[in-house]
């Protein structure tokens, strides 16, 4: 696997989340729907996971939800929570299950040790990605879940449009203000390319409303989802800035009570370990029955088909000349 490019400061990620532990419980709702909504496609799966990883635990979220879960599906046994910050690891281990403070980029976990890996809101902090979803393969039992919800590449488009607007007006240029995030189209390859086997990648949306993006944005620091974007400007953003941005926003996307709405794009990922008892496509060839019976209709070679004579010769009910009801052919 080729060397990803070093997007994300993780070390200003850690601090950002170092410093929202204390009062993350005022800030925590996107990560606890996500985190109910990931959990429901436990449902459809008739299964116990004895053992779990929650990837990216934040307060221990996953962890409480599944406390007060009604199993309906897939039952989980124990957990691990793991954060890359020390003092989120520190309340996850509040919740009744083990926690420490781990890089999603190098794992700690042995070959083959874990069942389940859950993950919510945290593999959009990962600079390679490709090799952080290869070593929780690695790390999954053979027949081992994963899944996993970040956010993705359209999330937040009022906010970066106001803040760049904002940006250019007042100091006459712009950077990055929200940091790049992972786009939908190349998820269920990067699975595929981690060996994942079943590979689903799919999409939701969440909006959520704000008195003014003056909170939204506190509402983003107090979740330690703040810019950590390697070529952010380092300096603090001036106040005019802020009050312009905040007013651009007002103006074009405010309703008629003011509140603003904020756009969050949540990219859901499922995959598994491959195993010899997971369903495989059939070998070309392979059918115990065929299309034609199926349809009561003459299968036709390719070149049969071609031909029109042919073609609607095979046909059991074909229309009149000119018609075009060529029904029930197979090509």
């Amino acid at each position: 696997m080729t060397e990803s490019p070093e997007v994300f400061d993780r070390q200003s990620l850690r601090l950002h989340r170092d410093r929202a532990a204390e009062g993350i419980a005022q800030h925590d709702f996107l990560f606890r729907e996500v985190g109910e909504r990931l959990l429901e496609r436990l449902d459809d799966i008739r299964r116990v996971f004895p053992r779990a990883l929650d990837l990216g635990c934040h307060n221990g979220i996953v962890a409480e939800i599944l406390s007060q879960r009604r199993v309906q599906g897939g039952a989980v046994g124990d957990l691990i929570q793991a954060d890359l910050s020390p003092a989120m690891a520190r309340l996850a281990a509040a919740k009744g299950h083990a926690a420490l403070a781990a890089d999603e980029e190098a794992l700690p976990f042995a070959a083959g040790s874990l069942d389940l890996v859950l993950s919510v809101l945290s593999l959009h902090w990962v600079n390679d990605l490709p090799g952080c979803l290869l070593q929780i393969g690695q790390a999954l039992k053979h027949d081992g879940l994963l899944l996993a919800a970040m956010i993705g590449g359209n999330s937040l488009p009022e906010l970066r449009a106001a803040l760049m607007q904002a940006e250019i007006e007042m100091e006459g240029g712009a950077s990055p203000r929200v940091s790049p995030f992972a786009d939908l189209r190349d998820m269920g390859a990067l699975l595929q390319r981690a060996g994942f086997a079943l590979p689903v990648a799919d999409v939701d949306s969440i909006t959520v409303t704000y008195p003014s993006a003056l909170a939204l944005m506190q509402d983003l620091r107090g979740m330690g989802e703040t810019n950590a974007d390697r070529n952010r400007r380092r300096a603090v953003t001036r106040r005019d800035t802020l009050l312009r941005a905040a007013a651009l926003y007002g103006e074009r996307h405010g309703d008629a009570e003011g509140r603003i709405p904020a756009s969050f794009e949540i990219i859901y990922l499922t995959g598994w370990r491959p195993h010899t008892s997971q369903p495989k496509a059939l070998r070309p060839g392979s059918a115990a029955a065929r299309l034609a019976e199926a349809l009561d209709s003459q299968e036709l070679t390719a070149g049969d088909a071609a031909d029109p004579r042919k073609a609607g010769s095979g046909m059991k009910n074909p229309g009149t000349a000119g018609s075009h009801q060529q029904k029930n052919t197979k090509t």
